[in-house]
């Protein structure tokens, strides 16, 4: 009997995520999960799962973007497999929303990152896989094991391909909370990074920036974790260019893309924009590159279902550019 018929693993989808889950089904060897979801005239739903979970490790995919049904539906899906008897339950959320939430900013407020992970804990989940979180420490709100995947994975062999050499290459991060990730991908990379520092007048808005250190006659690749209205981004490219770069490029994994931020992307000195597939686009465009995570989630589902490390999964994606600092 071959590995996979010994399988006892179940990939599951909500809606919002089924054009991704699909794919990492496909990856993995195995067909999703039957599944329904009836839809009232309220707007009230119930998802069903139509196939027996006893005694299963049942992994279900969802990105956790708006509009918040997108959580519901996913705790409710969890709720059906721990009722109908799953030996293990893991939730798989490419995106997790609410992550900017993270900490008590100003008074009377909530810490949404940790409510979200209360309530996944309280459903029933068991494991948590999800990718290039906003911040690293979200990890230690799960009392249960979370797999913190990182989009670098399929970013770094796509700008192996994009430069021959990195001798011209800068990493920027748009803020002073990207500097962390900048600075991972400029030594893997072995590159030097610059940054942007901005103040906020009010949330999505800029009040000024500017830019910490030389980018001129340089071709410079943003680098951050979400891409919401697009105007950290935009601006950031702006100064950059304006600063004497040969280019700008951004390197994003979550494509949130609120109200106008694809036509800011169209209008803006950023020549290209890489995004993975956690969130759907809402419309194709000509700047934007979309690169699939779904391999790296269905390695990442087969190794918790085959109890192997994760752990050198990264060591992986680093590999695929040496441990030198050259391609």
């Amino acid at each position: 009997m071959s590995e996979l018929e010994k399988d006892n693993s179940v990939i599951f989808s909500c809606r919002a995520s089924r054009y991704l889950a699909e794919k990492i089904a496909a990856s993995y060897g195995k067909p999703l999960g039957e599944s329904i979801c009836l839809q009232y005239a309220d707007g009230e739903f119930q998802p069903s799962l139509e196939q027996t979970v006893r005694g299963a490790n049942v992994f279900i995919i969802q990105s956790t973007f708006a509009p918040t049904d997108n959580i519901m539906e996913l705790l409710m899906m969890v709720d059906a497999a721990k009722r109908a008897s799953a030996r293990r339950i893991v939730a798989v959320i490419p995106y997790f929303g609410f992550a900017r939430q993270d900490r008590k900013d100003k008074p009377r407020v909530p810490i949404a990152a940790k409510l979200m992970a209360d309530l996944l804990q309280a459903a029933g989940v068991n494991r948590v896989i999800t990718i290039d979180l906003h911040a690293d420490q979200i990890q230690g709100f799960f009392n249960i094991p979370v797999d913190h995947l990182l989009a670098s994975s399929v970013f770094i062999p796509y700008l192996r391909g994009l430069y021959s050499n990195v001798e011209n290459v800068l990493i920027a991060s748009p803020d002073a909370g990207g500097t962390k990730r900048a600075s991972t991908y400029s030594k893997i990379l072995g590159t030097g990074f610059v940054m942007c520092h901005k103040q906020r007048s009010r949330p999505n808005e800029i009040g000024s920036m500017q830019l910490i250190g030389d980018v001129k006659g340089k071709d410079v690749i943003l680098v951050d974790d979400i891409i919401d209205t697009g105007g950290t981004l935009c601006n950031a490219a702006k100064l950059i260019k304006e600063s004497g770069a040969n280019s700008v490029k951004a390197m994003i994994t979550h494509p949130v893309l609120s109200g106008e931020a694809i036509e800011k992307i169209e209008n803006s000195s950023i020549e290209e924009l890489i995004v993975t597939d956690t969130i759907p686009l809402k419309r194709e465009s000509k700047k934007i590159k979309v690169l699939s995570i779904a391999p790296i989630c269905a390695e990442a589902i087969r190794r918790v279902q085959n109890s192997e490390s994760i752990a050198n999964l990264y060591e992986q994606a680093v590999a695929q550019v040496g441990v030198q600092t050259k391609f």
